[in-house]
């Protein structure tokens, strides 16, 4: 009885990767013709008060359903599309509003329409096409990869409300790897982020023929473990190029293992600037670390040291909202930080200005409750920065 408890209790944290099971849409076009076509379009009673297209590629296999035209099972080779999502009007920043049975545009996420392309060069080209109709400043692309217990409407649906929520001109890509989208099936999980490395060192390798003049890379849970791979796969590769066209790498509430984390880092060269948020109060992690036999994960912020030693910029969100598992998607307080200009990539590079919601810390002299987000600047620029004061 007590080992049944403990499950359902690891089943109830956990599901903080996700809530509710989502759906793109139920409609009276979204037969399996109409999918198979290439070109799902969806009439619906009312509409949305704003749509975000989400470029999509995903080790995820085709169903016929386009309620959730992706399912869990894994692809031999990448798929491609473009998700158009609806914003609800009764949205609230930070939360996903779905339903699992038929999405009202007034109140949920839904797709608007949905397009399949035929191969990475016609992605490559449509990346392109949304680029051109950005201004010079803002021709980036944003890649977003979810964490555990997702389904392909759920992972899509994040990835337009990181992109609406925090005001984002990015074109937005999702990489949506099969997850099994079921509590009790992490380990499943666990071995599908295995498996998608190669399929997001493609999509990075895609992403760098593009137009950009920028790419983000945000990996999220174990969606950070699969980037972690693909960035070593790449390495390993000797891809230097692509990932030399990597402007950042922010990892949110990773999922690693420490140990594993640090082998990771060895073999990524050149590492791209990264960053790692990470809360001591991400009740998901503290249950994935007793899952995995009582090993630090690199989000649950008990290896600050460790990261800032190899050049890794952490920011602790502890204190931030309640610094739970999505805080990075949902926190009213870091959109503020990123709207006013006191939190970006440039910061965590030790430019820029921080605000009295943030602080620069050199992980020795943190002084409670001072700020909501505590910044610990890798240690090369710290060094550099007393080095400075003292001459």
């Amino acid at each position: 009885m007590t080992r049944i408890l403990f499950l359902a209790f690891v089943s109830i944290i956990l599901s903080g990767c996700t809530g509710n099971r989502a759906v793109l849409w139920h409609g009276p076009n979204s037969s399996p013709a109409s999918i198979a076509a290439g070109n799902a379009a969806i009439v619906k009673p009312a509409q949305p008060a704003a749509v975000v297209p989400v470029f999509v590629a995903t080790s995820r296999e085709h169903s016929n359903d386009f309620s959730l035209p992706f399912n869990s099972k894994r692809s031999d080779h990448l798929n491609f599309a473009r998700v158009d999502v609806g914003i609800p009007k009764a949205h609230v920043k930070g939360v996903v509003e779905k339903t699992g049975y038929k999405p009202d545009p007034a109140k949920h996420f839904a797709a608007v329409s949905m397009q399949n392309f035929d191969n990475g060069n016609v992605f490559v080209n449509q990346l392109n096409q949304a680029l051109d109709q950005r201004g010079p400043k803002d021709q980036e692309l944003l890649i977003f990869v979810h964490g555990y217990n997702n389904n392909f409407a759920d992972s899509t649906f994040r990835a337009a409300q990181f992109t609406h929520d925090y005001g984002l001109k990015s074109v937005t890509v999702h990489y949506a790897w099969p997850s099994a989208a079921s509590l009790g099936l992490y380990v499943y999980d666990r071995d599908s982020a295995n498996f998608a490395r190669d399929g997001l060192a493609e999509l990075l390798k895609l992403a760098a023929k593009t137009k950009a003049k920028r790419i983000l890379l945000v990996g999220h849970s174990m969606g950070s473990f699969v980037t972690m791979e693909a960035l070593r796969t790449l390495s390993l590769n000797e891809e230097q190029r692509t990932l030399n066209r990597l402007t950042n790498v922010l990892l949110a509430a990773p999922d690693i293992d420490l140990n594993v984390f640090e082998n990771q880092v060895k073999d990524v060269k050149p590492l791209p600037p990264m960053g790692v948020m990470v809360s001591r109060n991400d009740s998901a992690l503290n249950i994935s670390g007793r899952i995995t036999g009582g090993h630090a994960r690199v989000g649950d912020g008990t290896g600050i040291a460790t990261l800032q030693k190899y050049g890794i910029a952490v920011l602790d969100a502890s204190k931030v909202d309640g610094g739970d598992h999505s805080v990075f998607a949902s926190s009213p307080t870091l959109m503020t930080l990123v709207s006013d200009g006191s939190l970006s990539f440039d910061t965590l590079k030790g430019e820029g200005q921080t605000s009295g919601q943030a602080m620069l810390a050199d992980g020795t002299n943190v002084v409670a409750d001072a700020a909501s987000m505590v910044i610990y600047l890798p240690g090369r620029i710290l060094t550099a920065a007393a080095s400075g004061f003292q001459q």
